[in-house]
């Protein structure tokens, strides 16, 4: 009996928030390509002027009006510890997560690739510093390596603050 290459991890590799076959958008941040889930993601936009926020982290550009929906505007180079570049290529793509539109500035989006169960591996353990939650798998395709990204966790996590804490602030 065998078992599918998908279901088969290493005793080192992270078993929670595995990726799930289907479709995922592309793209570059540096030499590395991502993937993230294509129904998060509602349309990509060339990179524009965004209105700076007071007081807020480095990776959070700031704020567009998008048809009248004021959304926010996250720098993936700078959250992943990047230097910040700009140019011709350089896209914001605009997601839907929790029922919030975000805008992830990204280097450029290549493509949309089907991957089945057989072509998402878990994230392999590599040491300390990396911080690996919002990783979900390895996609391989073909000679292509994606590194999945579970961009609703990570938009909506404490950290990024985009989310506001309900307990929170129900008690201010």
């Amino acid at each position: 009996m065998s078992t599918p290459a998908a279901t088969k991890s290493p005793a080192t590799a992270l078993p929670v928030n595995a990726a799930t076959a289907g479709e995922f958008l592309t793209f570059t941040l540096g030499s590395e390509e991502y993937g993230v889930d294509i129904l998060k993601v509602q349309e990509i936009r060339g990179y524009d002027t965004v209105t700076r926020l007071p007081d807020a982290p480095d990776y959070i550009k700031g704020v567009i009006n998008l048809r009248g929906t004021i959304v926010p505007v996250i720098d993936m180079r700078l959250k992943f510890r990047l230097e910040a570049k700009y140019d011709a290529l350089t896209v914001m793509i605009v997601l839907n997560v929790a029922d919030r539109v975000v805008g992830m500035v990204v280097d450029s989006v290549s493509d949309v690739v089907q991957l089945g169960p057989e072509q998402i591996r878990s994230m392999p353990e590599v040491g300390t510093g990396i911080d690996r939650r919002y990783l979900t798998g390895i996609g391989a395709l073909d000679e292509r390596m994606l590194i999945l990204l579970d961009i609703e966790g990570l938009m909506t996590s404490t950290d990024m603050g985009l989310v506001v804490d309900e307990a929170a602030a129900k008690a201010a």
